[in-house]
């Protein structure tokens, strides 16, 4: 196997793994809870925590900003975050993450996340108690609070009394990430027990806009028993559809492709978790505790934790560690390989830090895998030019056996052993850059950390196609391309590049295998030309130093590029 049947295995295995089919499991899943438990002798019904009407049956849509008036509330001021808590239903609808904007346009609005119910694409969270002999708090409860802004350090404490001898109380607090601290109260001060039960659920209007693919989970997310799962998708649920989860620890929520709202319920507790689709539509995602007997002059209380922000790996490291969040960094879907894929963004997030441009970083990865993998491609190129020197001889061997092909192999492995030259020496650089290429391709597509980073010039997101093309005249023509003519600069010179170190490489005996290869620079032009322009700019840089490298090797060892013309011109 001499060098171009090793490109044509890369090329192959890595189209394999980037729009391969993705592996699917059975898994178990724990039946319907009963509608009644047993709890200090006695039957407390299991009320299920249901949407906002709103949002299951909505209004009239009124824009965001007429809702967000209609009703009291709280500012949300964090570094990460702005927006407000509703003290109708005390939820946390109306959230916008700072630090992240829709577009790279100058005057881009910032990613908004949450949306109060009866705007448009309403999305929040809500907390509360379910009980029997009890009136509990619902989505039309106007809460007292204790101040008018939270934020880190300044937590507010809302209060509401029903009237029959229970005061309900919710004090919250923020950090300065994205994780929600609701710890919720109720002290019954009536002469009789009364039976209650906590829940806190997320409610979105609609599924994500953003694709879901086999390489990137988009959906209901969560980790049951210390066990991911990523197996639910928005289609999945049908209208009036529960999918219910027994768990003791862990969490569950809905992921975008950068964003993410999480329940975490006490993390020692048994409750009970589902997902659901209204019929109309909206999806929620509730968390229940167990019910309770609260007797009189007595309280009860519960922790419940809510992530409405960006998946950042630090931010997500950090509440799995630091909180005891079960498995908390699964909220990033990093797939079969995440034991390879984790230490290339690592260290392409040092590097970033180091040098300050993503671009740079991306180049400079390329150089440290070609540093690590340099006596290897030494052995490969040292293969490849022995087997541009061995041209002459198999091609008289094939003249001579072209009618035997049986003896043609044997008389082939022969001159392979008297020659010392082993065919499949150039195999392992191969193999071995699949996974980093693909470990690279993945940290594009999932990584927060690496959206709407520049690089230079008119590069300036590394996560997106390169937009400039010299199908409309680099865009001075007024019209988009259509999708298979979008030729960027970037993926035109990982064609050209590709091209070059294939004219270094031993000619092909067979004129058939040799077109075949003449053509595949520019097939994988077009193949790149949809791909983030990081992961073409890292194809781009590494063509690049392996022409440098084959170049440097002919230099010390001229007698092996001399063959070429020779086995040419037999």
């Amino acid at each position: 196997m001499d060098d171009k049947r090793n490109i044509v295995l890369f090329v192959l295995l890595s189209a394999l793994i980037l729009v391969g089919w993705t592996f699917v499991a059975d898994r178990w899943f724990p039946s319907n809870p009963p509608s009644t438990k047993t709890v200090n002798g006695k039957q407390v019904p299991v009320a299920r925590p249901g949407t906002d009407p709103t949002a299951d049956t909505p209004a009239a849509v009124r824009s965001r900003q007429t809702v967000l008036a209609e009703t009291p509330r709280i500012a949300i001021e964090t570094p990460r975050l702005k927006g407000s808590i509703n003290l109708k239903g005390a939820q946390i609808d109306d959230l916008v993450l700072t630090q992240h904007t829709e577009t790279i346009e100058k005057n881009s609005p910032p990613v908004r996340l949450l949306s109060p119910a009866g705007a448009p694409e309403s999305y929040f969270a809500r907390f509360g108690w379910g009980g029997e002999g009890v009136k509990a708090p619902d989505a039309n409860t106007v809460w007292t609070a204790s101040g008018t802004r939270l934020a880190p350090g300044s937590p507010v404490r809302l209060s509401w009394d029903n009237g029959q001898g229970q005061t309900f109380e919710m004090t919250i607090s923020v950090d300065d990430g994205y994780m929600f601290t609701v710890d919720q109260r109720v002290a019954n001060r009536a002469a009789g027990a009364v039976a209650v039960r906590p829940y806190s659920l997320v409610s979105r209007a609609s599924a994500s806009k953003d694709p879901t693919a086999w390489t990137n989970h988009v959906g209901p997310v969560g980790v049951f028993d210390g066990k991911a799962n990523y197996d639910w998708d928005y289609t999945d649920l049908t209208p009036g559809a529960r999918q219910p989860f027994a768990t003791t620890g862990g969490w569950l929520g809905f992921g975008d492709k950068y964003w993410l709202t999480a329940l975490v319920p006490d993390q020692r507790a048994p409750v009970e978790t589902a997902f659901t689709r209204g019929q109309s539509g909206s999806f929620q995602a509730d968390v229940q505790g167990q019910p309770t007997i609260v007797n009189a002059g007595r309280a009860v209380g519960v922790q419940t934790r809510f992530f409405a922000g960006a998946k950042e790996i630090e931010l997500l490291e950090h509440y799995q560690d630091d909180l005891g969040v079960a498995r908390f960094e699964k909220a990033i879907d990093w797939g079969w390989f995440e034991w390879f894929m984790r230490p290339i963004f690592k260290l392409l997030r040092w590097l970033y830090a180091t040098i300050g441009n993503f671009g740079f970083a991306i180049i400079g990865l390329t150089m440290i895998v070609r540093a690590l993998m340099f006596p290897i491609a030494q052995k490969q190129f040292k293969s490849m030019a022995s087997m541009r020197v061995l041209q002459p001889k198999m091609k008289a061997l094939q003249e001579r056996h072209k009618e035997d092909k049986p003896r043609l192999q044997q008389e082939m492995l022969k001159l392979y052993q008297e020659e010392k030259v082993n065919p499949m020496a150039g195999c392992l650089p191969i193999l071995i850059q699949i996974p980093i290429f693909y470990a690279l391709y993945k940290t594009l597509t999932v990584a927060v950390e690496m959206r709407h980073k520049p690089f230079v010039l008119w590069i300036k997101d590394l996560s997106a196609p390169d937009p400039l093309t010299p199908v409309n005249l680099f865009g001075f023509l007024d019209f988009t391309p259509p999708h298979f003519l979008a030729l960027g600069v970037l993926p035109i010179l990982l064609g050209i590049t590709m091209w070059l170190q294939f004219k270094l490489n031993p000619p092909q005996a067979d004129p058939v295998q040799q077109q075949v290869f003449g053509l595949m620079p520019w097939v994988m032009m077009f193949i790149m030309a949809p791909f983030a322009a990081g992961l073409q700019l890292y194809w781009t840089v590494n063509n690049i130093l392996t022409i440098l490298q084959q170049k440097w090797l002919y230099s010390r060892h001229p007698g092996m590029k001399a063959a070429a013309p020779v086995a040419e011109a037999k």
